[in-house]
């Protein structure tokens, strides 16, 4: 029988880090990712190009980038917004662009400042630059599932988005449920229908906890196909422009559920624990993982 792998996507240090009240040095950054990187994580965002004055979080985003490690087979994503962000990340080793449109025009406008139909014009430029000065080009599609400014979302307007970003050919698609308020049912029907309409295009899922389905949602999204979730080690994070948008999935718990099902990911549980405990020192507060408090069973000790 041929085992099952997962790619873990690890996401604390840019959307994990950038909606927490607290702002880490550089150093503390760097200490993170190399950690993360030592459990073994091979993709990791690490960054985001965006004004600093509305994410101060990450202000420091060259100067990280200028002093990270440069590994073979681990891979640094840096995200924009907009052609500005784009201009920053070029002149940086991140070897991937990824960006995000949000689904519906409210949400765009409070986290871009443009409506949907502009961003996604500004991605069809974006990802042709991208890809000439040598980078992989990504994009995500935020709040697939719902919006906090104007509700629900059909999985029609979602297809419909997907099928104008996909003419810019990304390696990947990204589906965000940023708010975390779908339910596994909806995700592996949007999942299939992207599938029925686009084929073999890699997708990548973006879930938040924030109701406390996050990982019902991961393990619809790994039966209905996806090979790629992004998580935050210690569940830290959410969206500094949406309302009470917390919680990532927890990259601990979810490895828990991961390494439990005979589902392969090549990153060590017990190293990403000990990170979630350095960050709650960082922090100086927990994270709401539940691993790093109950603990792996049974017992590695």
């Amino acid at each position: 029988m041929t085992t099952r792998r997962v790619n873990i996507n690890e996401v604390g240090p840019r959307d994990g880090l950038q909606s927490e009240p607290e702002i880490l040095p550089t150093a503390s950054k760097l200490e993170f990712i190399q950690r993360a990187i030592d459990a073994g994580i091979k993709r990791l965002e690490v960054a985001s190009f965006v004004h600093p004055k509305k994410v101060p979080q990450m202000a420091d985003a060259e100067a990280l980038l200028a002093q990270l490690p440069l590994i073979d087979d681990v891979s640094y994503v840096g995200l924009i917004m907009n052609e500005r962000g784009l201009d920053r990340a070029l002149d940086t080793a991140v070897q991937e662009i990824g960006m995000v449109v949000v689904a519906t025009d409210t949400y765009n406008r409070r986290n871009q400042g443009v409506s949907t139909n502009e961003s996604i014009d500004a991605w069809l430029k974006i990802a042709g630059r991208a890809k000439s000065n040598g980078k992989i080009a990504n994009i995500m599609i935020s709040s697939a599932f719902g919006c906090p400014f104007e509700g629900e979302l059909s999985a029609d307007k979602i297809i419909e988005i997907a099928k104008r970003v996909l003419e810019a050919e990304p390696a990947e698609l990204g589906i965000a449920d940023s708010i975390g308020v779908a339910v596994p049912n909806q995700v592996s029907d949007l999942v299939h229908r992207l599938r029925d309409e686009f084929g073999s295009i890699p997708i990548r899922m973006h879930l938040h906890n924030t109701r406390n389905t996050g990982l019902a949602n991961a393990q619809a999204a790994i039966d209905a196909g996806v090979q790629s979730l992004d998580a935050s080690i210690g569940g830290i994070g959410g969206c500094p422009f949406a309302p009470a948008a917390t919680g990532n999935i927890p990259t601990d718990d979810l490895l828990y559920m991961l390494n439990r099902s005979g589902i392969e990911t090549g990153v060590s549980l017990e190293k990403i624990i000990d990170t979630s405990l350095w960050l709650e020192q960082e922090l100086g507060r927990g994270v709401p993982a539940m691993l790093p408090k109950a603990g792996i069973f049974p017992s590695t000790q």
